[in-house]
């Protein structure tokens, strides 16, 4: 079954509140707005590569509360335990049995901060529940909650005594963004309203975390032509055989991409998927699945300029095809 246009209508009305609610606390941020809430309703995940202090934290809180659904934040150090993060079976004494105490992983919106300064082993505790939405304890598996998405975070600064994520770890992430400074206008409404704190910020819930499964559901349906299909392929190829570039996206990344996309043409109130909304989301959904060669990263060639020279050289289908 295909999305309908009325379908696609309801379905843009409820994402535009969505972004219009959590841009009252993330002043003048509302792509990443967008960006973040095409990720949850994708059913993937988002890294924020960002200083300290831009909003990280208020962000996964806003997005919680605007679908009705629990927040719980993982600050990443060195000693964490994978039993931190996912739970841990405990023996009752009165019972006689083993009894799970669930860990902050089983919530909606998981914000997992500074990921990267967290051991390798710590990391990969979320690759299971990231991917399948379990998390296996003793043998025995737990459900999430639906939604879920997970917001990790990494610190482009003090490098030392850090852990880079691996590419398989990356791959999880459908998408990478960053928030940024706010720029001045909303610098100044932001020092307006020094006088509540930023956990003090309740935003009304817009819809219930059912309607939030609903709209993953939807957003499944809508259509995706043939020469959309081709144009993703020829971008994805093309990260392989860039002269910058060590390893290119893979199959993963280009099923994140026709993802987004079709979540980003129902946010936009279409029932098909055209080449602006594959060029919208190429760069944050591909980017951070590319390898530089060091030399090539050493001259200061970033993936961002790679996927941008990428998207120049890639012609995409006219939009005459694309809707047919």
């Amino acid at each position: 079954m295909t999305m309908t246009a009325e379908q696609a209508t309801w379905f843009s009305d409820i994402f535009n509140r969505l972004v219009a609610n959590v841009d009252q606390v993330l002043l003048g941020k509302t792509f990443v707005i967008r960006l973040g809430f095409t990720a949850l309703l994708s059913e993937g995940h988002l890294l924020l590569e960002d200083y300290p202090g831009t909003g990280k934290t208020s962000f996964a809180r806003a997005m919680a509360q605007s679908v009705a659904g629990t927040t719980t934040r993982i600050q990443f150090t060195p000693d964490l335990l994978p039993g931190d993060i996912t739970g841990v079976s405990i023996y009752d004494q009165g019972k006689a049995e083993f009894e799970f105490h669930r860990g902050p992983v089983f919530a909606n919106i998981v914000l997992a901060d500074e990921i990267n300064r967290a051991s390798p082993k710590t990391q990969s505790a979320l690759l299971e529940v990231m991917e399948e939405n379990h998390v296996t304890v003793d043998g025995v598996s737990h459900e999430v909650a639906e939604p879920f998405m997970v917001i990790a975070t990494q610190n482009p600064i003090e490098q030392a005594g850090t852990y880079r994520l691996p590419e398989a770890q990356l791959d999880r992430f459908i998408m990478k963004a960053s928030i940024g400074y706010p720029d001045h206008a909303s610098t100044l409404r932001i020092l307006e309203g020094s006088a509540v704190r930023s956990h003090e910020h309740v935003l009304p819930p817009i819809v219930t975390a059912d309607v939030v499964v609903e709209m993953a559901q939807l957003a499944r349906t809508v259509h995706v032509d043939p020469t959309i299909h081709d144009y993703v392929s020829r971008l994805v190829e093309s990260t392989r055989t860039a002269g910058e570039v060590r390893l290119g996206a893979s199959v993963r990344g280009a099923l994140a991409l026709i993802r987004t996309a079709k979540t980003l043409a129902a946010a936009s109130g279409r029932h098909y998927v055209i080449p602006d909304d594959v060029k919208a989301l190429a760069e944050p959904v591909l980017a951070h699945r590319l390898i530089i060669d060091p030399e090539a990263e050493f001259d200061g060639v970033t993936a961002s300029s790679i996927m941008s020279q990428i998207l120049i050289e890639t012609p995409p289908p006219s939009e005459r095809q694309a809707v047919q």
